[in-house]
């Protein structure tokens, strides 16, 4: 049965299997085992995060394709949410609607840009897609009288969804039962649900052969594939997840701006989280994702207790001031690379 759930990529490492299970056990009961606000938030941001880093996954990992057009993916089914439930009022409908929208377009733009770039080398298609998200940011920037331009769209959800409405007049450990909850259950599922059929994918015939034009395009042409079409297919699977990743994540944050789903420091992120689990294995995904939105969260308040308990040492309070989070995720980005070259998903199932 886990096998058929796992499409067959079993962990093969008791390590990684036993920190798969606690990820998913601490994000299925986050809001019970973690109450708080900023707790449940983090929860919800990973499990977004997630679905975004294995979309990238399933495009640099498996097809070998660099893109910088990412977030802008991502940031079409935020926005097609944010303008739906404007012009639609705050219902369900309008939040698929939104996300399908979304989503179909991120298809059809990336099916133009594949279809146009593709065939040129690795480095062109890069700095074409880095062109074209640019552009759509700088666009959705100028665009205030229907994106917000830099402020952003804040918009409503459906009640059901919200704090103030109660689906139970109970609390269960302490966990109130209401919208916000069901908001939770959403996100959480939904994500769960696309990163099970991104393992289905990557582990049928189209992944494989994805694997096989990775390794060696000219071969795989020469047997008869049309690398081309793949590749293109790839990068439109890849486009459509990370446009309902967006819409998800807005819908949790009731918000869609340019920093918070086109910027290049995301676009970043999602490198560095790939890079960290390890490219070519959607369980690299899931421990990126989890690590680096944990450190986001967490590092200022460790090095702030860290700072605190050597406060008497010469140097290291200044060293571990909370103010350099970013100074020392970046040592950490580079002890990870130094240590796991391969990824810490690569790395737990070599030395298995």
């Amino acid at each position: 049965m886990l096998n058929t759930i796992l499409s067959g990529d079993l962990p093969r490492s008791k390590v990684l299997a036993a920190m798969l299970v606690a990820i998913l056990v601490c994000l299925a009961l986050a809001p019970f085992i973690f109450p708080g606000v900023r707790s449940v938030d983090t929860a919800a941001r990973i499990c977004i995060f997630i679905v975004l880093v294995a979309s990238y996954d399933l495009l640099l990992g498996y097809g070998g394709i660099v893109s910088f057009a990412h977030t802008m993916f991502f940031g079409m089914g935020a926005y097609g949410v944010a303008l739906s439930s404007k012009h639609m009022g705050a219902g369900f409908d309008a939040l698929a609607i939104g996300a399908a929208s979304g989503a179909l377009l991120a298809a059809l733009l990336a099916l133009v840009i594949g279809l146009f770039s593709l065939r040129v080398r690795a480095i062109f298609f890069a700095m074409i897609t880095l062109a074209v998200a640019s552009a759509v940011a700088v666009l959705v920037s100028q665009l205030s009288g229907i994106t917000g331009g830099e402020d952003g769209l804040s918009f409503k959800i459906p009640r059901a969804l919200g704090p103030a409405f109660k689906f139970a007049d109970i609390e269960l450990f302490g966990v109130k039962m209401n919208g916000k909850l069901l908001k939770y259950y959403l996100v959480f599922f939904s994500c769960l649900i696309l990163f099970l059929l991104m393992l289905r994918i990557v582990h049928s015939p189209f992944g494989r052969v994805l694997l096989a034009i990775r390794e060696n395009d000219f071969r795989a042409e020469a047997i008869g594939y049309r690398v081309v079409h793949y590749r293109v297919a790839a990068t439109c699977l890849s486009a459509a997840i990370a446009a309902l990743a967006g819409a998800l994540y807005a819908i949790w944050l009731r918000y869609v701006g340019p920093d918070t789903t086109l910027s290049m420091e995301l676009m970043i992120d999602i490198l560095l989280m790939v890079v960290i689990g390890g490219m070519g294995t959607m369980y690299g995904a899931v421990i990126g994702a989890t690590i680096f939105v944990l450190a986001q969260n967490y590092l200022q308040n460790l090095l702030n207790v860290a700072g605190q308990a050597v406060a008497d040492v010469p140097l290291l309070p200044q060293l571990l001031n909370a103010d350099r989070w970013l100074l020392w995720l970046g040592v950490l980005f580079i002890l990870s690379i130094y240590f796991f070259p391969t990824g810490i998903v690569g790395r737990l199932r070599k030395g298995n």
